[in-house]
């Protein structure tokens, strides 16, 4: 976990938007970093992750770009990724009507995902303050289940999935479909520190 100084630093920088937020992992060689715009709730990021082959994962370049509508829910999301063995990219939109839209090049998918408003991308920090903006976790404390399209970074593979958010006096844990953890967030709602994945530089 950062520094309490070093936290505050991060969490004052960022609260002129647009920002540029950086998050190093924990134990692993990989990067992400994004350009955010805010305007109240409405959401548009522009970021890219970078990884080194690891025990976790091949080494990969990948970039997404995402726009949320003015309350928070996502609109579009497009992710391109790069491994050695080639390239692969997909779009998600969500209709006013709640219905979601995957295509990857080949396939064309039609679903409402359990109901999801937001879209959270495994080995990212960031997507995790969708909800947690949507629903202030930041400043209030609640329970959540939150459905959401799951994207897989490497393989581009989409699913139905519920992340649940539990504020506490450490944080706000999140249980996912790969973990659990504790994350802290700045008063934006923006992750600084997601134990056992990475925090804010």
């Amino acid at each position: 976990m950062p520094a309490p100084d070093a936290a505050r630093t991060a969490a004052s920088s960022a609260s002129t938007w647009p920002a540029i937020l950086t998050w190093r992992a924990n134990d692993v060689p990989r990067m992400e970093s994004v350009r955010v715009q805010l305007s109240g709730s409405r959401v548009k990021a522009s970021g890219r992750i970078v990884g080194a082959a690891c025990a976790d994962h091949p080494a990969f370049s990948a970039s997404y770009d995402l726009v949320t509508d003015e309350n928070g829910v996502t609109r579009r999301l497009s992710v391109r990724t790069t491994l050695a063995s080639g390239e692969k990219h997909m779009s998600i939109s969500r209709s006013g009507e709640g219905i979601w839209m995957v295509d990857n090049g080949t396939q064309h998918q039609r679903s409402a995902f359990g109901g999801a408003l937001d879209v959270d991308v495994i080995l990212s920090p960031f997507f995790n303050a969708l909800p947690i903006r949507r629903y202030g976790l930041q400043s209030d404390a609640d329970d959540l289940e939150v459905p959401v399209v799951y994207v897989n970074l490497l393989d581009l593979r989409v699913e139905e999935a519920t992340l649940i958010y539990s504020s506490a006096a450490d944080g706000i844990h999140v249980l996912s479909p790969v973990s659990s953890s504790t994350v802290t967030v700045d008063e934006d709602g923006f992750v600084l520190d997601y134990q056992g994945l990475a925090e804010r530089i």
